[in-house]
């Protein structure tokens, strides 16, 4: 069931409410590890006044309720694709709304593919961060403690990875609990701190902000780049929002988050009042002495789940690329038997623990991590809402899409302002998301195109269906027991793989179905609608199956469907699924690029296997091997 169908049961309600908490929030969660201590690194050339520790706290203040509460929470959790959240759902939306306009259709598919490719750098950098910031504070327990930090990030990085493929579902019921703690802690830690100076309170007036900016504009802009740390996560709560629903993520939100991350984050501020030389830890140095080892074991606990939380999202946006055309298909492993979004693809995630080791082992500290991190979210953050310009018009509402769209500018002034304060750090680090970015781009639009050059090639010239179909019929061949199940990417036209088996074998099964599945821009579709059957002729039968773009299909379910609904009857041990395997020949005279043919070749040859990725028995397939000149 889905979440929003539970969402007015309170019971329900509140226990979507503590999973939310454990998922959604993980990584804004983590933030006051290293934010804080970031707007006031050496490098950035801010002194810890008093003037500029207010004007900072009331850029976070406004930054938290701007950016994460107004623009997220509130507006972009209205801005679903079905109950389906994500730059890439939102980009579907999009697409679905610019009615096929040409220059329209390819802006919002770069928008949203560059906002998904951008996100994986974001998927490798906050495990990074996040583990290295909460293994720092043993430093400030005994300075001698620093030598363990690389090695202990490192080991609790591989074990977050290695532990994927059993599946968050037999730990997942702890997140919640851990992170509610991890907040009340946020709080009770701020409140202590902001008891002995409550006039850092006065912070909470955007006044505050205002005189930072005009008394050093420079200074307060470059500062923007270490604030927008206090933001991440906030594509997490979109991204998130299909598998618990809007309500238990606003609830989170207002009731237990944005108060823990505003007390915590003052009571930093009055710490720094009181002794500025507390600016370079001042989270840990927010708890007593005794207190310190515990709230260590706390952080690291909360970064793993922060660590989870994002390679979770990773892989769920994996699999819309998939099915969307943008990635090869991959061996996607389910590991709950209850919950859809609960999945593994391996070679995703060690690809990922290896970008994340080389990231600890290259930057060292998460201060030197903080300049990359921070533009890989600025850089989600506009794909996001410069996509929804187009996907949130209201059709016949003229006076509504305007207030969205008023709204959209002041959102979009906002990202683009944190994006400019963060484009000075791409020599100190900012590079890496943007190598990351342009790489997961190119592998994307270089699939889509190949495959799309592929299919014309491919089925260019093919023999109608309707025109075999009639032939075979008025002239059959030699028949022989049992069913053939023919899979092509094309409703229309005769597979090759039939005629090569025709042409060689000189026989055709007494039953023979044509079996297409296609993908759609929703990102569920109902049973009911799942199939359209047709019988050709007597022996002859057509299935399209439609999935949405968080889907698995599953020929068995297909079958099952096919002869529940429409009595088409495929005995599994008389039945043989012909495949056509193309290997791809690499022309000279193609159209596409060289080297991006090069590269679209190595693809196909690495993509997962039809017969795992569709799960067809395997014991029962027949591959016809073909050659392709692009």
């Amino acid at each position: 069931m889905h979440a929003s169908a539970t969402q007015n049961d309170p019971k329900k309600l509140a226990g979507l409410t503590l999973a939310a908490l454990g998922v959604v929030y993980g990584d804004i969660g983590t933030s006051p590890l290293y934010a804080m201590a970031a707007c006031f690194s050496p490098k950035h050339g801010l002194a810890a006044t008093p003037d500029n520790v207010l004007g900072i706290l009331s850029l976070i203040t406004w930054a938290l309720l701007l950016v994460i509460s107004l623009k997220y929470v509130l507006f972009m959790l209205r801005a679903d694709n079905n109950g389906e959240g994500g730059i890439l759902s939102l980009m579907a939306l999009a697409l679905r709304n610019s009615q096929r306009k040409r220059g329209q259709f390819s802006v919002f598919i770069l928008l949203g593919i560059t906002g998904a490719a951008l996100f994986y750098g974001d998927g490798a950098l906050t495990p990074a961060i996040s583990v290295l910031s909460a293994v720092e504070g043993l430093k400030v327990i005994d300075p001698s403690f620093g030598r363990f930090v690389i090695p202990l990030t490192i080991l609790i990085i591989i074990g977050i990875f290695a532990v994927q493929k059993h599946g968050t579902g037999g730990v997942g019921r702890f997140f919640g609990p851990i992170v509610v703690l991890w907040f009340l802690s946020l709080g009770a830690l701020g409140i202590n701190s902001i008891a002995n100076d409550p006039s850092v309170l006065k912070a909470l007036s955007p006044t505050y902000a205002v005189s930072f900016f005009l008394a050093q504009p420079l200074l307060a802009f470059l500062s923007l780049g270490a604030v927008v740390l206090v933001v991440t996560g906030g594509e997490a709560i979109y991204a998130d929002m299909g598998h618990f629903g809007r309500k238990p993520i606003q609830i989170g939100w207002f009731v237990l988050v944005l108060p823990g991350l505003l007390l915590n984050y003052y009571g930093q501020g009055a710490l720094i009042l009181h002794d500025p030389s507390a600016a370079d830890h001042p989270f840990f140095m927010l708890a007593p002495e005794s207190l310190v080892f515990p709230l260590v074991l706390l952080a690291t606990a909360a970064t793993v789940i922060a660590s989870q939380a994002l390679i979770s999202g990773v892989f769920s946006i994996t699999r819309q690329a998939v099915q969307l055309g943008y990635m090869p298909r991959m061996s996607i492993i389910h590991t709950s038997d209850n919950e859809i979004g609960q999945i593994y693809i391996p070679g995703v995630n060690w690809a990922l623990c290896v970008a994340v080791l080389v990231l600890v082992l290259t930057f060292k500290t998460s201060g030197n991590l903080e300049a990359a991190y921070g533009f890989s979210i600025c850089g989600i953050m506009v794909m996001t809402t410069m996509t929804a310009f187009v996907a949130l018009k209201k059709p016949g509402n003229p006076r509504r899409t305007l207030l969205i769209r008023t709204l959209l500018v002041g959102f979009i002034t906002i990202d683009l302002a944190l994006l400019a304060a963060n484009i000075p750090k791409i020599p100190e680090g900012g590079w890496f998301p943007v190598v990351v970015g342009v790489i997961m781009l190119i592998m994307m639009f270089t699939w889509k195109r190949g495959r799309r050059q592929l299919f014309h090639r491919i089925h260019d010239g093919e023999l109608p269906l309707e025109m075999f179909v009639q032939s075979i019929e008025a002239s059959p061949p030699h028949r022989v027991d049992g069913t053939a199940i023919f899979m092509t990417g094309s409703a229309d036209t005769t597979p090759h793989a039939l005629l090569h088996n025709l042409k060689h074998n000189k026989v055709l099964h007494e039953q023979v179905v044509f079996l297409t599945i296609q993908s759609t821009d929703i990102p569920r579709v109902a049973e009911k609608q799942r199939l359209k059957v047709t019988r050709l002729s007597e022996s002859f039968w057509q299935i399209i199956a439609t999935y949405g773009f968080t889907e698995d299909p599953s020929v068995p379910e297909i079958l099952a469907l096919a002869e529940r609904d429409h009595g088409l009857v495929c005995d599994e041990m008389t039945t043989s699924f012909f495949l056509s395997r193309e290997t791809i020949i690499c022309d000279k005279q193609s159209e596409l690029p060289w080297l991006q043919l090069r590269l679209f070749a190595w693809m196909q040859r690495n993509a997962s296997r039809p017969t795992d990725f569709y799960k067809i028995p395997p014991n029962r397939v027949v591959e016809m091997g073909t050659q392709v000149d692009l």
